[in-house]
């Protein structure tokens, strides 16, 4: 009934004119609607905080505009093409596909970004089931690369090219780019066992005994590493140095560990017993030291101008700052042990003996002037 409504209305030489107005109309009422719907759809989902339905909205909305613009305009075309054999319309129809491609493409790539923002953000996380970082950022660029090369198969099928050939020619050319790209690919592989063996993640402080190199994780690409250093430099790693060198992750230590030498004045020999058990009974009292950890305090030796007893031991916490802090107050209160047995710590000394023939002019000497 639309169809002979619409043959009736005057169109001159055109007759799909109206039928294309129609089109267009109801795609963009359409439009409209969709708008609306994903409005009070977005209202509804306001209500739970859920990052699955969240990063659905926020990444199909502009897709799905330009999918139904794309579905009106197509079909506005075809009414064209009815009643008109022009080439261009021929080509135009591939392109309808790859474009119709390159927007679900759109979709999916914006879909896998949103999720991954939302789960590094730490907004959706609950404190007991935390999301790594370097895993997020991982599955990410894996499932992006996934739909990005899917996409760029089913485009070129559209178009007429042979997937197949495709294929086959990079197998065959897979060799030659594999001698000739040798770097990025050992650069790739060694960010995958990055990913898989998980030596470290995105935040963690590392540092390589073999090589200078030392500071925090910001991010595991496929190529190279980003670490910025103490004194907020970037430093870029290829990953196939990680598969080469050591690895030292001090982000994951258990606890930090004090160990020092301390000096009495021989002097104060007689006090040495006392002191060293005053220090051992104040750090199993301290409320800083693990006690499940080893625990020293022992006399270690004669020195040249001292007698030297060391303190071993570890403290609960791991965090830099506060491990200062904390060892700072212990030394501190170490020294006060020792004043507190009228003792005084040590420092370098030098004792001359003289015989007694040159102790004697050097006497009469300072006894004529």
């Amino acid at each position: 009934m639309i169809n002979e409504w619409l043959e009736k209305l005057p169109a001159g030489d055109y007759p799909w004119l109206w039928k294309v107005f129609l089109a267009v109309l109801v795609t963009a009422l359409v439009n409209y609607l969709t708008g609306k719907a994903l409005d009070r759809l977005q209202t509804h989902l306001e209500r739970t905080h859920n990052v699955w339905d969240d990063a659905l909205l926020a990444s199909i909305r502009r897709p799905a505009y330009w999918m139904i613009w794309l579905v009106g305009f197509s079909y506005a075309l075809q009414l064209i093409l009815q009643t008109s054999d022009a080439e261009i319309f021929t080509v135009l129809n591939s392109l309808r596909a790859v474009l119709a491609v390159l927007i679900l493409t759109w979709f999916l790539v914006s879909l896998v970004g949103q999720i991954e923002q939302r789960l590094l953000s730490g907004e959706y996380t609950k404190s007991d089931e935390p999301f790594d970082p370097t895993t997020v950022m991982a599955l990410g660029k894996l499932v992006k690369t996934a739909i990005i090369i899917t996409a760029t198969l089913v485009a070129m099928q559209t178009l007429g090219y042979s997937v197949t050939g495709v294929l086959a020619f990079g197998g065959i050319g897979g060799i030659a780019v594999g001698f000739a790209a040798k770097d990025m690919l050992a650069n790739f592989f060694g960010g995958l066992m990055v990913y898989l063996d998980r030596p470290f993640a995105v935040g963690e402080w590392i540092r390589s005994p073999d090589q200078n190199i030392e500071g925090t994780v910001e991010n595991i690409g496929w190529r190279q590493t980003r670490i910025r250093t103490f004194d907020q430099r970037p430093l870029y790693v290829p990953n196939a140095t990680f598969t080469q060198i050591s690895v030292e992750n001090p982000s994951r230590m258990l606890n930090r560990r004090i160990y020092e030498t301390i000096g009495v004045r021989y002097d104060d020999a007689r006090q040495l017993a006392a002191i060293v058990e005053a220090v051992r009974s104040y750090l199993e009292q301290h409320d800083e030291i693990d006690q499940n950890k080893t625990l020293i305090v022992n006399f270690n030796s004669f020195g040249p101008s001292s007698l030297d007893f060391f303190i071993y031991t570890f403290t609960k916490t791991t965090n830099w700052v506060k491990y200062h802090a904390i060892k700072q107050a212990i030394l501190l209160d170490i020294l006060g042990i020792i004043h507190q047995h009228d003792a005084d710590v040590a420092y370098p000394t030098t004792t001359v003996k003289l015989q007694q023939e040159m102790a004697q002019q050097i006497e009469g000497e300072s006894v004529s002037e």
